[in-house]
């Protein structure tokens, strides 16, 4: 099913003609055939990130997926003609997937948040979702691991045999992390979600439904974390609207 999935070529990423449903079914696929990916759920800010690191767009095109995680990747993708996308937002997709596993019996690990995170979205959606396995929890410190500790952490994961691994280091951290593990660690899936670990651990407040539907979640969230966030929305949002014009009307051409 993943070859068949076709991709929107946005400022030379490749985002994933997808909705929840179908990314849902590609990770079913993934994990009964025991083929190993990673995923990449990426809105403006890992498309502008990738505009200035040939590494992280290569990282993008490479992934499984590349989930549409904000509204204006869902308004292009519209635009060239791909009508059945919609949003795949990761906050969302960890509750799709927490869901249905369930029925399917998955195991799930997770890798990334702040002290104690990782243990609290664990508690979170074992309540939610009675039944969930969880088979490890992870919050690594924020400088880089020694290769001794790269090791032992690789190690740590591979004795849980989980099935998905998710990871919420932000981007581009996780992506990086993805590419440079997919086929070390045991897992079928990777799936970066970056601040869906605090959303569900209850830590910060997600943007109401009607807002991200506008693609206003960026306002929101700006408003609650101003001075993390200023400078990201102030530079990216701004030179992907030209930037998005540009190859709209064909003042210049990207290639994936």
């Amino acid at each position: 099913m993943t070859e068949n999935i076709q991709r929107v070529n946005i400022l030379g990423i490749g985002i994933s003609a997808i909705n929840i449903p179908l990314a849902l079914q590609v990770i079913d696929e993934w994990i009964g055939t025991r083929t190993a990916h990673y995923v990449c759920v990426t809105g403006v800010h890992g498309v502008m990130e990738s505009q200035r690191d040939e590494e992280l767009r290569l990282i993008h095109n490479r992934a499984g997926l590349v989930t549409p995680d904000g509204m204006p990747l869902v308004w292009m993708s519209h635009f060239y003609g791909y009508h059945s996308v919609n949003r795949v937002y990761g906050p969302d997709l960890m509750l799709a997937v927490c869901g249905r596993s369930v029925s399917k019996g998955y195991k799930h690990y997770f890798y990334g948040g702040g002290e104690g995170v990782p243990e609290r979205l664990a508690n979170k959606l074992t309540k939610r979702y009675p039944g969930l396995k969880v088979v490890g929890t992870f919050s690594p410190p924020y400088r880089e691991l020694t290769p001794q500790e790269d090791e032992e952490v690789i190690s740590m994961i591979n004795q849980s045999y989980p099935d998905i691994l998710w990871i919420g280091l932000s981007t581009p951290k996780q992506e990086r992390w993805m590419a440079n593990n997919v086929k070390r660690v045991n897992s079928m899936v990777m799936i970066g979600v970056g601040a869906a670990f605090d959303f569900h651990a209850g830590l910060k407040k997600q943007a109401p439904h009607w807002i991200q539907r506008r693609g206003l979640e960026w306002l929101f969230r700006l408003a609650v974390e101003p001075r993390r966030l200023w400078k990201r929305y102030a530079i990216n949002n701004p030179q992907f609207v030209l930037l998005a014009l540009g190859q709209i009307f064909g003042f210049k051409r990207y290639t994936i």
